[in-house]
C-alpha cells in the first residue's frame, strides 16, 4: 500500500486518520512496522539464502518491487515518471544494493537476533548524519537515549574479547549505508512522490544487481520465486512505512526507537530457525529497550507540552 492509497483509505474509514497524522507516537508506530517488515523479509532471505546466491537474491528483490510499483505509477493522474533528481535517484539505488547485499549475507553467516543487535549501529550512525546533514536539532534527551543504546550494544558485541566476531563488520557496513539511505529519503519525501522513489529505487537497484547476476545464476524454483515476489512487496512495504515515519516526526526522534526490532528478530529466529539468544544479547537488547521506551515517554511529553 502505497502513501497515496493510504490517504484515500483514511477519507473512507476514519479512525484510520490518526495512522496519518503528524505526531511522535505516529511515528513510532510506523517504526515498529518497519522493524516487523525488516525481520520478516530477513526470515525470507535467510531461507532463500540455503541454495541462492545473495546477488540473485537481490537482483529478485528488487525486480519485483520494482513490478508491483509501475502498474500504481501508471494509473496515477501525474507524471509520475518526471523526477529533478535522476542522479541522486541513481546514488540512492546503488548504495541501497550493496547496503541489500551486505545485510543479506549478515543474515546468512550470523543468527538473525545477533544480526539484527549489530545492526542497531544504523540509528546511532543515522543520529549522527541527522545533526550534521540534515541539521536536526538533536537534544540533551536524545543523545542520552542514543548512548545508552550504544552501551547495550557494547554489552552484546563484546569488543575486545574472544566472543566478538569479524563478520560483525558485514551488518555494520550495511547498517552505515541504510542510515544514509534513510537521510537520502529524509530529504528527498519533500519534493518527491512517494511512488516515484519507489520505482526508481527498485529500477535502480535491479540494473545495478543484473550486472553481476550472470556470474551466480541458478534458475529459482516457483516456492523460491513466491517467496522472491514477497520480498518485493516488503521492500517496498519497508519504505512507505518509512516515509510515513519521517513524515509524521523528527528522524532523530525516532532513531532510538528502532532498537526494538531486536525483539522482533529474536522471535523470529526462535521460532523458524530455533535460535535462541545469549545471555549477553538478551541483557543488551533490555539496555537498548530502555532507551527506546526513554525516548518515547520524553517525546510524548514535549508533544503534551506544545499542545
Amino acid at each position: 500500500m502505497t502513501s497515496a492509497t493510504l490517504s484515500s483509505t483514511t477519507a473512507q474509514i476514519p479512525f484510520l486518520g490518526w495512522f496519518v497524522r503528524k505526531g511522535y507516537l505516529q511515528g513510532a508506530f510506523w517504526a515498529i512496522m518497519i522493524c516487523v517488515t525488516s525481520s520478516t523479509n530477513d526470515v525470507l532471505m535467510c531461507s532463500l539464502g540455503e541454495r541462492l546466491h545473495f546477488v540473485q537474491i537481490i537482483f529478485f528483490r528488487f525486480l519485483f518491487s520494482m513490478l508491483t510499483v509501475l502498474p500504481l505509477m501508471l494509473r496515477h493522474q501525474d507524471n509520475l515518471f518526471k523526477t529533478d533528481q535522476p542522479k541522486t535517484h541513481a546514488l540512492r539505488a546503488i548504495v541501497g544494493a550493496i547496503a541489500l547485499g551486505l545485510c543479506c549475507l549478515s543474515v546468512n553467516i550470523m543468527p538473525l537476533s545477533e544480526n539484527t543487535a549489530i545492526m542497531f549501529f544504523e540509528p546511532i550512525f543515522f543520529l549522527i548524519m541527522a545533526h550534521f546533514l540534515l541539521k536536526e536539532t538533536v537534544d540533551r534527551s536524545r543523545w542520552m537515549a542514543t548512548i545508552l543504546g550504544f552501551v547495550g550494544l557494547m554489552v552484546i558485541l563484546e569488543p575486545g574479547t574472544a566472543s566478538f566476531r569479524v563478520e560483525a563488520f558485514v551488518p555494520m557496513g550495511a547498517a552505515a549505508l541504510f542510515a544514509y539511505l534513510c537521510i537520502m529519503a529524509k530529504r528527498m519525501i519533500s519534493t518527491e512522490h512517494t511512488l516515484t522513489l519507489l520505482f526508481y529505487f527498485g529500477l535502480g537497484t535491479t540494473i545495478f544487481a543484473g550486472i553481476f547476476l550472470p556470474f551466480f545464476w541458478q534458475t529459482p524454483t516457483l516456492r523460491e520465486l513466491f517467496f522472491l515476489a514477497l520480498l518485493g512487496v516488503g521492500a517496498n512495504l519497508i519504505q512507505v512505512c518509512l516515509f510515513r515515519a519521517y513524515s509524521a516526526t523528527d528522524a532523530s526522534a525516532l532513531a532510538p526507537f528502532r532498537y526494538t526490532e531486536f525483539i522482533v528478530a529474536a522471535t523470529f529466529g526462535f521460532i523458524f530457525f530455533g535460535q535462541v539468544p545469549e545471555l549477553t544479547i538478551i541483557i543488551g537488547a533490555a539496555v537498548i529497550g530502555a532507551s527506546a521506551f526513554y525516548i518515547s515517554y520524553m517525546e510524548t511529553k514535549k508533544e503534551a507540552a506544545k499542545a
